[in-house]
């Protein structure tokens, strides 16, 4: 993703059906790790979106490559 060119999309802005989407295409990823246990894809998508909503994390969009990431947010 153009680092320069992404655009911050808030997730209130969203669907419910658009943000779990979103957060469902993140966690299938593969290489996403979420420690040594297992955890099903319902506490997978209840740990980002909780990450999300407490700003831990933000959705962003690439109007160049038209893809929406997630970034961990830092500082």
């Amino acid at each position: 993703m153009s680092a320069g060119a992404a655009v911050e999309i808030p997730y209130r802005e969203l669907t419910a059906q658009a943000l779990r989407g979103v957060i469902e295409a993140f966690v299938l990823r593969e290489g996403t790790d979420y420690g040594e246990r297992e955890c099903s894809l319902e506490e997978k998508v209840a740990q980002v979106r909780a990450q999300i909503e407490r700003g831990a994390a933000r959705i962003l969009f690439d109007p160049e490559t038209r893809t929406v990431t997630l970034e961990v947010v830092t500082g």
